[in-house]
């Protein structure tokens, strides 16, 4: 009878000792899942900074282009004036006045652009600041954890030292070659 039931008190732990540790990895894998999806919004947000980095520099090549036509047609049309040519002046006006509009346009979006890089360069930097910091917290939890586990555990006591390992390859190394 006693030994039944130091039988199952044995098990008993044991089986606390198992839900401790899987409820230990269940909180393990919770902060690695968090601290990854953490990591891949803040790979969105700079996905998202260098495409406005992109988007920006190609609009303002695009307003600098048409800067320099809207500049040549200024002149066409101030030559065909001083030519006395109005119908040449008129034709250089119409295409001047869309291309005046489209790089005011372009101006204004890459302004808008700068304004929204400049709003999410510092949110960006500020996050990946604390994702460091969240990470490094993380790591010293899961070290702590694992290391708490490890000295609860019941089979802490088994493990074996590197210069047992090596003893006992040499040992049967030299048993097999023994044999031989």
């Amino acid at each position: 009878m006693a030994i039944r039931f130091t039988q199952r008190l044995t098990r008993l732990i044991r089986a606390d000792a198992h839900g401790i540790i899987e409820s230990l990895e269940d909180r393990a894998l919770l902060l690695k899942q968090h601290l990854r999806e953490a990591e891949l919004e803040l790979q969105r947000k700079r996905a998202r900074l260098a495409t406005l980095d992109e988007e920006e520099q190609r609009l303002h090549e695009d307003a600098n282009r048409l800067e320099d036509a809207t500049r040549t047609l200024d002149e066409d049309t101030r030559l065909a004036l001083e030519g006395e040519r109005e119908d040449l002046a008129r034709f250089a006006i119409r295409k001047l006045l869309p291309k005046r509009s489209e790089a005011a346009a372009l101006r204004g979006r890459v302004d808008e652009i700068r304004t929204e890089r400049e709003r999410l360069a510092p949110k960006l930097e500020e996050q990946e600041a604390e994702f460091e910091e969240l990470r490094g917290r993380v790591r010293e939890k899961l070290a702590a954890e694992t290391r708490a586990t490890e000295s609860e555990s019941p089979c802490a006591e088994w493990r074996v030292a590197e210069e047992e390992v090596e003893m006992e390859l040499l040992r049967r190394m030299q048993a097999a070659g023994g044999t031989k």
